[in-house]
């Protein structure tokens, strides 16, 4: 951190190009605060929010860094405060939440002085435009006098800056505590500790008694200061307490949550005392994210066995609420690399390690001394290549630089002692009088110092055992346009998943093979190089951390449409709509609506398990009687099901989600398309078949567009660890086959892509057409347990929809709603049923006359999408279960009859 100080207000530059373009020259003088929050750390140290330690207070702990060409991040800050410019529409204000502010707050005898840190997050935030950011955080000191606390808010605030202000007794067993002694160690596969028997228990609860404190006063903070309309978005493993808090107090707020770190497996995070409870906590917030599919595969996974919440495509459904769970690699400001290397100071800083390593090739190393960052695999693996490689010996140099954390932690002091008598041994044995082949620093480095290595570097080695994403390997890239060096990464940092395919992957705790690895990049041909770095380069100006913000944010508005749980039906206003309609149309599903309650399986097969609720077989008659009354069962199950159920009704029944189609007391009909492809079926029941042998009393059924795996009657626990499992499996091996994945209530189901309901409901009306034009329907009711995919059927008929939607199309543009069918239309020949060669223009089957297929315009009153036992709908409203489907039923029946 510099020394100097402005004596005026300077305020945050509005984007990384006006900041990096300052031009005030650095002062290579400058020196470290005495105030150890502050202190300088080089932009990898800022960047890797995902390994904190006891100096590092978090994402936002953005430690004050030097600027290229000068700009100073250190200021005092006067009373002037930001006022909007006249006409300048208000833009919806961010709320970012973390441990630590943007800013380290000094005391400069009676004014405050702030110092500023970019990288990360706050680099990434300056590029959402379409929001105002504020920041609520810890500004890095204690302050107990109430008129201190209050010119210091003064301060932040002029810096949109909401600071936190906690006990300097429960933020050490907060923060040093719990945070880093317990979560930190937890969250990257270390364990949790086991030492001194009671006494750690007593400890360990006063630290998440404290810990929850810490979050309360956080959620008081953002409580506050919030406004309608705000976003919060919550930072990392400190304030996982913080979306309970928040919604528990406005249930409306929209909050988000990103975990910097890795997330453990199960097996890890069910050795922790508060794993229920910090899990029910986070599931509060609209949107969780995570750097790799790894680390939500943990998270789910997770939430699924520990408090047995059913998880699907959608998110995780917990009391009621419904989560988002998402994958958002960070990334870096690549921009800020490229112009700092064209600055004059980070030039003269090439051309002098230019010299001083002339003749040698660089190995670069940058690290956090900690003791996930493999540094000392790094070592030995380094010794062991100037084993093997003797011709070598004078030719190469590793450049270790290891950035010190606090110094009274015992784990950290072995591992420096470690580290230092490894390196003393390594250059006793290789080392000249002149040279020695390894350089280990324990310091940090300035940003253009760091450019500038990064630059003139042939190999960067990034040996970690566990991280969350590792951003020096990005940085490395962004740095190495000009040499095109080889960058060897650990497979067990998140970056792997980013960066895979142009780093040389390693094992990083297979010494030997990292030694092969640093031969195998220092005599790599050119071509190669130029191919490998081109692949991480383009990830990485495309990869930006501006991208991951906006993605995030950008998630997190979506998250919050989705509906909760529906009002309960007025079942008053539905029968009186239906009396006064008199042309009708019940859209109802089948299984958990119509059928029998079972508490035990009726036999091996589908058929026999899903029954016709015996209740409902004279009212079913009643209403398929009603002349104004058209019933369509529209369901997943197979014809053969329907079949043994339906067939002395007079209704109309829709197969497999509407791709057969049985005319009212006629035949089956197909509209499968021509070009559907169905040939992963025969690669799918294995798979299945494997599942049912893995989980006693689970079915597997097989249809004809469609696979299905029941777990109802097998253990809840089992059933439910096997369908993540399952589901996993088919994501990866079936991801580039044409079909799409749902997880219902203990089944999992593999079908076609671009088949639902709503999809099946377009071509059903094609063919009631036959007997009636739809758009004269004037009431109807739609009633379903259905999976998240297949409520689309739900949204097709809701009046309240804008005109330009789908459901207003005629039938000479039928095509599959999802993502990958926009490309597959219904053409002519395409498919056997009727329906498809229909237009707005063309004579109806039966029927002399031009008619539309228009989706009935209906009027909001007579519409009525009821969801069944569901926490989460597109519906309008919700019915508790199949019984109050029997009572509605019922109750529409005797209206009729009586009127």
């Amino acid at each position: 951190m510099s020394d100097n100080k402005y004596k005026s207000s300077l305020s945050v530059p509005s984007n990384s190009k006006e900041k990096l373009l300052r031009d005030t020259q650095l002062s290579k003088g400058s020196k470290a605060s005495s105030n150890k929050a502050s202190d300088t750390k080089s932009v990898s140290e800022i960047s890797e929010l995902q390994l904190p330690s006891m100096e590092r207070l978090g994402p936002g702990t953005f430690p004050a860094e030097i600027y290229p060409e000068g700009y100073s991040s250190s200021h005092t800050c006067s009373n002037e405060s930001k006022k909007p410019q006249e006409g300048m529409a208000l833009k919806p204000r961010l709320l970012v939440v973390s441990n630590r502010l943007p800013y380290s707050a000094v005391r400069i005898e009676d004014s405050w002085s702030l110092d500023i840190s970019a990288g990360g997050p706050v680099t990434a935030l300056l590029g959402l435009k379409e929001f105002e950011v504020s920041y609520v955080g810890w500004a890095g000191i204690h302050v107990s006098d109430e008129a201190e606390r209050k010119s210091l808010t003064e301060v932040l605030t002029e810096k949109s800056c909401l600071p936190v202000f906690i006990d300097e007794v429960i933020f050490h067993q907060y923060y040093n505590g719990y945070c880093n002694s317990i979560l930190w160690p937890l969250f990257h596969y270390l364990g949790s500790s086991q030492e001194d028997g009671p006494a750690t228990t007593r400890s360990y609860q006063s630290q998440f008694d404290a810990y929850k404190k810490a979050n309360q006063i956080f959620a008081d903070v953002v409580i506050k200061h919030y406004k309608e309309g705000d976003v919060v978005w919550c930072h990392d493993y400190h304030l996982m307490f913080l979306p309970k808090y928040l919604k528990e107090h406005n249930s409306q707020l929209k909050v988000g949550w990103f975990l910097h770190t890795p997330f453990p497996p199960t097996e890890v995070h069910r050795t922790l005392l508060s794993r229920s409870e910090l899990l029910h906590a986070l599931l509060f917030a609209d949107l969780l994210g995570f750097h790799t599919v790894e680390y939500v595969r943990h998270f789910v996974s997770t939430c699924t066995r520990i408090l047995g919440v059913e998880a699907s495509l959608a998110g995780i459904e917990y009391q009621g609420r419904l989560t988002r769970v998402a994958v958002f690699p960070m990334g870096i400001d690549s921009d800020r690399f490229f112009q700092a290397l064209e600055t004059p100071i980070v030039r003269e800083c090439i051309k002098e390690f230019t010299e001083e390593f002339s003749g040698r090739k660089v190995i670069l190393g940058v690290d956090r001394l900690d003791l996930v960052k493999g540094i000392l695999q790094k070592i030995l693996a380094f010794e062991k290549f100037l084993e093997d490689n003797k011709d070598l010996r004078d030719k190469v140099v590793l450049l270790q630089i290891a950035v010190p954390r606090t110094t009274d932690i015992p784990e950290y002091q072995k591992l420096a002692s470690k580290v230092h008598k490894l390196v003393g041994r390594i250059n006793g044995r290789f080392g000249t009088v002149s040279k020695v082949p390894l350089i280990h620093l324990d310091q940090h480095l300035e940003f253009h110092t760091l450019c500038a290595l990064y630059a003139v570097t042939d190999v960067s080695l990034v040996t970690s055992l566990r991280d969350g994403m590792n951003l020096v390997s990005s940085e490395f890239v962004a740095c190495q346009d000009s040499k095109k060096g080889v960058l060897i990464l650990s497979e067990f940092a998140g970056a792997a998943q980013s960066l895979g395919a142009g780093a040389i992957l390693i094992n990083s705790w297979d010494i030997a093979e990292i030694a092969s690895s640093i031969g195998r990049a220092l005599n790599m041909k050119d071509d190669e190089r130029r191919k490998r770095h081109a692949l991480n380069f383009q990830h990485v100006i495309t990869h930006t951390s501006q991208k991951w913000a906006e993605a995030f944010v950008r998630e997190l508005a979506d998250a919050q449409s989705i509906k909760g749980v529906p009002p309960a039906l007025p079942v008053t206003d539905a029968i009186e709509h239906y009396l006064q309609s008199n042309n009708r149309l019940l859209i109802l599903g089948f299984n958990a609506v119509l059928t029998e309650p079972v508490d035990t399986p009726g036999g091996g097969g589908e058929d026999q398990i899903l029954k016709l609720n015996p209740e409902l077989k004279s009212t079913l008659m009643e209403l398929c009687c009603d002349q104004k009354t058209t019933i369509v069962v529209l369901s997943g199950s197979s014809k053969l099901v329907l079949d043994n159920n339906f067939s002395d009704y007079n209704m109309w029944l829709a197969a497999e989600n509407g791709i057969f189609l049985r005319p009212t007391m006629g035949e089956w009909e197909t509209t499968i398309p021509g070009n559907l492809n169905l040939d992963w079926i025969d690669c799918v029941k294995p798979v299945f078949e494997y599942f049912i042998k893995r989980t006693p009393k689970s079915q597997f059924v097989l249809r004809d567009t469609s696979v299905v795996w029941n777990y109802k009657y097998a253990d809840v626990e089992l059933g439910r660890s096997h369908a993540i499992d399952l589901v996993q499996h088919l994501f990866t091996g079936f991801s580039n086959a044409p079909v799409d994945v749902n997880q219902g209530s203990h089944s999992v189901e593999v079908r076609a892509v671009g088949i639902t309901k709503g999809a099946g409901i377009h071509r059903i009306l094609g063919e009631i057409a036959g007997s009636s034009d739809p758009t004269q329907i004037d009431y109807v009711l739609c009633i379903g347990h259905f999976l998240e995919k297949d409520e689309d059927l739900y949204s097709y008929f809701d009046p309240e929809l804008p005109v330009e939607t789908p459901r207003t199309k005629t039938s000479e543009a039928l095509k599959f709603p999802g993502d990958r069918m926009s490309d597959l239309k219904l053409q002519n020949g395409g498919c056997v049923s009727k329906a498809s060669h229909l237009t707005s223009e063309q004579p109806l089957p039966n029927s002399g006359k031009k008619t539309s297929l228009n989706v009935p315009d209906l009027k909001m009153e007579n519409y009525f999408s009821c969801t069944v036992d569901r926490t989460h709908s597109r519906a309008r409203y919700s019915l508790g279960s199949s019984a109050d489907v029997v009572s509605l039923l019922k109750a529409l029946a005797a209206a009729s009859s009586s009127s």
